[in-house]
């Protein structure tokens, strides 16, 4: 039989693909390859998600550590607030200031966070001069008894003021005295005003010193000066002209701002014998000298200089005619008519003082010459200025002038672990109840870093060790 010719196989051509019936057969390699790039393509996917992943989860992690370290350090500043208060109320007699070498200042391990009092030195206090530039601030609580208040200062005392102009002295009695009526030079709710968005005129007194910023004619180079970080010392950014903000004039010199001298918050105890009551004073003389030397004190006080007598606890014994040994152990029992904005002369800068009536800027360097000249314990005691200054100049200031401070402020930076987590708060406490307390609090940490390079490079060393 013959064989059908359809079922015999067909001849092939060298160099084509087999046939089968009906067409080719398939390319088993071709479909191979597409397989092969779609499972890389997959692959790729697949590691790209993990890699994505895994950048996130990094980040997460980093800045889940950073909350951590940041928790820390609020913690600390926490921790610190409570050590603050420690210290003002273990102190030996009311308006002490304290020691700087009773407690401890800087690099204060909390856990493994740290903190740092920020304070000023008594170079820092003046001007600091390019030694300090990048470097450490001083460390230590900051008394707020060495600044002029706000509240209370005349419109003369505001112009003695570095940076001080005329317009910006006269908008701040403006801004804090009860009537509308305008200043010469000033501004009252007519010119804010005007301004986007509009407020009116406060018409009392001054809550904080970052009002400020409110009043007519306060610019921040007035306020700041080059000191933008508030920490006292030459930072990089500003001593390098206009490279960086603040505007500096690159002379290697710290010139500081308003925000250096000024308070709102000086305020005496008026726990004690005033001495403009005379029963009480007579009283208080005769336990403490004796009825016959108490008598001759309170004579004195009837003679020529009666008036200044009764106006402030310096002024009495400019009258009393007491001795040094006399009076310092009385001094600290006495409390003059007015409590609000004495200015410690043991502690405030030539700037300050040099705004007061009496001394003025040509008695000032003459006072802080001689308080740097005879360092021996003051024990708070004013009693060393009668031999400083000419006793008309001190009739004047007397009504200024204290040798005590009862307001402190405690300026905390902190850091969690391995130097992370940066936090700065500013609070000030009021001893003159007797209980530490604290009246005003501040976060700071916008300002930036605060202390400096040379501990920034003491924490990264710290890092690496570990």
């Amino acid at each position: 039989m013959r064989r059908s010719t359809s079922s015999l196989s067909q001849p092939q051509t060298p160099g084509m693909p087999p046939r089968r019936e009906g067409g080719l057969l398939p390319r088993s390699g071709s479909r191979s390859g597409s397989v092969l790039f779609i499972v890389l393509w997959v692959a790729f996917g697949l590691v790209s998600l993990a890699l994505y992943f895994a950048q996130s989860m990094s980040f997460e992690m980093r800045a889940a550590d950073q909350r951590a370290a940041a928790i820390e350090a609020d913690q600390a500043i926490a921790g610190a607030a409570r050590y603050v208060t420690n210290i003002l109320g273990r102190l030996e007699e009311p308006g002490q200031v304290p020691i700087l070498t009773s407690y401890r200042s800087e690099a204060v391990p909390v856990g493994d966070a740290t903190f740092w009092f920020i304070g000023r030195s008594a170079a820092q206090s003046g001007q600091a001069t390019s030694q300090n530039a990048n470097d450490i601030p001083a460390f230590g609580l900051k008394d707020e008894g060495a600044k002029l208040n706000l509240n209370v200062a005349t419109l003369e005392m505001l112009e003695a003021l570095p940076r001080m102009t005329t317009e910006l002295a006269a908008s701040i009695i403006d801004w804090r005295d009860s009537n509308d009526e305008v200043t010469d030079g000033g501004a009252e709710s007519m010119t804010y005003l005007r301004l986007n968005p509009p407020y009116s005129c406060k018409n009392t007194n001054f809550e904080s010193v970052a009002e400020l910023r409110m009043v007519n004619g306060a610019y921040l180079d007035l306020l700041y000066g080059e000191d933008a970080n508030l920490n006292g010392i030459l930072d990089p950014n500003e001593n390098d002209g206009d490279v960086a903000t603040p505007l500096d004039n690159r002379d290697g010199r710290l010139d500081f701002g308003m925000f250096e001298y000024l308070t709102i918050y000086t305020k005496a105890s008026a726990q004690g014998t005033n001495v403009s009551n005379r029963q009480q004073l007579g009283e208080l003389l005769s336990e403490r000298l004796g009825a016959a030397r108490a008598n001759q004190v309170l004579a004195a006080l009837n003679g020529p200089q009666a008036a200044i007598a009764t106006n402030s606890v310096l002024g009495f014994y400019l009258a009393s005619g007491l001795s040094r040994e006399e009076f310092q152990p009385i001094e600290g029992m006495l409390v003059g008519p007015n409590v609000v904005g004495l200015v410690n002369v043991n502690t405030a800068s030539e700037a300050v003082l040099g705004c007061l009536p009496g001394i003025g800027t040509t008695n000032a360097p003459t006072l802080v010459a001689y308080r740097k000249a005879n360092t021996a314990p003051r024990e708070n005691s004013m009693a060393w200025v009668i031999d400083a200054m000419d006793r008309g100049a001190l009739t004047q200031a007397a009504r200024w002038l204290t040798g005590r401070t009862y307001q402190f402020t405690a300026d905390i930076a902190a850091v969690g672990h391995h130097g992370r987590g940066y936090r700065r708060v500013q609070m000030v406490f009021d001893t003159s109840s007797g209980t530490p307390i604290v009246q005003y609090r501040q976060d700071l940490t916008h300002l930036g870093w605060s202390l400096g390079r040379r501990v920034r490079e003491t924490l990264q060393l710290a890092k690496e060790i570990r």
